[in-house]
């Protein structure tokens, strides 16, 4: 099995040149998406006691409804365009959103920052992290 690897490298060497080259982007990429903007589940607890940080919730309300972050608001990620004017309250407030698992919350993060949210933030791990950190949810 390790000679036909070696004999793949040695046969095709552009191919995995090209390869490695994505794969190295793809991380360089990922790792530093990933730290932009994101709180862990204790700093997004410590924004939320210090700064009286808006929680928002971008699950659809099924989840929602199965277990949230106390206060959270919850707004889908497919409404949010839409229901946008209904944070314009909170502006000036840090605003974190959270998804299932941490994924799509990016995306609705980079919308509110573009929209003016100066302090949005995404919560790593989503509602997935916070339940594994065993803090509390509440359930509608």
């Amino acid at each position: 099995m390790i000679d036909q690897v070696f004999e793949f490298v040695q046969n095709h060497p552009l191919l995995v040149g090209a390869f490695l080259l994505v794969l190295i982007a793809w991380l360089v990429y990922e790792t530093r998406s990933a730290s932009t903007n994101a709180l862990t589940s204790t700093q997004a607890t410590q924004l939320i006691n210090r700064e009286d940080a808006v929680v928002l919730d971008i699950r659809e309300n099924k989840d929602f409804k199965a277990g949230h972050i106390a206060g959270a608001r919850n707004i889908p990620q497919s409404n949010l365009d839409s229901r946008m004017n209904e944070l314009e309250k909170v502006k000036a407030q840090p605003i974190i959103v959270v998804c299932k698992h941490g994924q799509s919350s990016g995306a609705a993060q980079a919308k509110l920052a573009k929209a003016g949210f100066e302090r949005a933030f995404k919560l790593k791990g989503g509602m997935a992290q916070w339940q594994g950190d065993g803090l509390p949810v509440v359930k509608k």
